[in-house]
């Protein structure tokens, strides 16, 4: 029987902060994608861009988030939106806010989704993978050969 080496370990122990980060990603991505959440504005007030590479500039917009009742309102939040680059200083537009910390989601909601599925898809596969190479291992354990010489 094939023993967990130190490395397995530190590939599980890697498998395992992925899963525990997607499970803990899960719930705010889902609401960004379904649109769940208080909903509200969202007013531009900078943006702050880095040159992606030479001649495209990525931006991100930062402004205040303003719930519909008027009960709420947060500032320097980002918007996640995918059409941001529409966005100018001063103006406002529908989003709504899953309760992240630093983030509101425009209209369209959000695919982040996708990137906690494959969070979790990766870390159980580095779990499991010392567990599955140890278990294949077992089964394949050679036979002795027997020898020529039983006369």
């Amino acid at each position: 029987m094939r023993r967990i080496t130190l490395f397995d370990a530190v590939i599980m122990v890697g498998g395992l902060t992925l899963l525990l980060l997607g499970a803990y990603l899960a719930g705010p991505a889902l609401a960004a994608a379904r649109g769940d959440g208080t909903q509200g504005t969202f007013t531009a007030v900078r943006a702050e861009c880095f040159e992606h590479h030479p001649g495209k500039q990525l931006c991100t917009w930062l402004g205040d988030f303003r719930s519909d009742d008027g009960k709420v309102l947060r500032k320097g939040m980002t918007l996640y939106d995918s059409e941001q680059d529409l966005l100018t200083v001063g103006r406002t537009v529908h989003a709504f806010d899953t309760g992240r910390p630093d983030r509101v989601y425009g209209e369209g909601g959000s695919r982040e989704w996708v990137t906690v599925v494959i969070l979790i898809v990766l870390g159980a596969g580095l779990v499991a993978r010392p567990l599955l190479f140890r278990r294949r291992s077992r089964g394949t354990a050679r036979q002795p050969v027997p020898s020529g010489d039983a006369a």
